[in-house]
């Protein structure tokens, strides 16, 4: 009895124990680009963004410039130029759309890398309005619904832009503070890190705020590419963490990220005074 004492002391002494570990992160290689370019079937100026990869947490990565870019499809070549310079933003020369039906082919050329990826157009769908309510506790509103994270039907990243920046008394507020983007996914897979992930942060908006709803198409692959990043990312953290893993790309090597053609779909609505 006394040695069984004995090891409940130690088993408590231990568990309380506390040391400072240190987790090295592996720095990619300087010459790996990470790529972030959808082109959508509306008629606009497209975006491509390059950046290098973080060493650190939370760390603003560096721009990629002085990048060659090019999109084609069977039909034209859409040419791409950084803007502002040395931002790692490129933008389209010309507005142009995506097309139903098209393949689009990425061609950068940066130093002595030239990196490429393939992307079939999407379907453009229409939707149901997200659900908005009233607070409890003041005059504002919440978002409640905006899509089933699981469902049957086609793969969908779903884009919600906030606006009450012209809402009487918040005028002359920081637009950081009155313009909020949110991103929703519908995914045809279900994973426990989902249903367990980190609870996130409630936005809350006035009256008068103008909700622009966006709904872009994904292909499978581009469907798989945004839940494995979810897994290492937003979803991590909850009470069921995954292994970490290699995001898969559609880039050649030397690239990470992803390359997409999405149909989109939009609605906007006002919240009513």
């Amino acid at each position: 009895m006394r040695k069984l004492f004995c090891y409940i002391v130690l088993l408590i002494l231990f568990a309380g124990c506390e040391k400072t570990v240190d987790w090295p992160l592996k720095s990619q290689q300087s010459s790996q680009i990470v790529v972030d370019g959808i082109i959508t079937s509306e008629n606009k100026i497209q975006t491509v963004t390059l950046s290098y990869p973080v060493t650190e947490l939370n760390a603003r990565p560096d721009p990629v410039t002085g990048a060659n870019i090019l999109i084609s499809d069977e039909d034209s070549v859409f040419n791409f130029t950084e803007q502002p310079a040395g931002s790692g933003i490129y933008r389209s020369i010309h507005p142009f759309a995506a097309h139903e039906g098209n393949h689009y082919t990425l061609f950068i050329s940066y130093k002595e890398q030239v990196i490429t990826a393939k992307a079939a157009m999407t379907t453009p769908t229409s939707f149901n309005f997200l659900v908005y309510l009233p607070d409890d506790d003041d005059n504002l509103y919440h978002i409640s619904w905006v899509a089933s994270s699981f469902s049957t039907e086609p793969p969908a990243m779903w884009e919600v832009l906030l606006d009450w920046s012209n809402v009487t008394g918040y005028e002359n507020s920081d637009t950081s503070t009155t313009k909020k983007r949110l991103l929703f996914y519908t995914l045809s897979t279900l994973d426990v890190s989902e249903i367990f992930a980190p609870q996130m942060e409630k936005i809350t908006f006035p009256a008068g705020t103008v909700i622009n709803e966006r709904r872009y198409s994904l292909t499978p692959e581009h469907a798989e590419f945004i839940r494995e990043l979810l897994l290492e990312t937003q979803w991590q953290g909850g009470l069921f963490n995954s292994v970490p893993a290699n995001v898969p790309t559609n880039l050649s090597r030397g690239a990470i990220g992803y390359f997409a053609a999405c149909g989109v779909y939009s609605i906007s609505q006002t919240v009513p005074q």
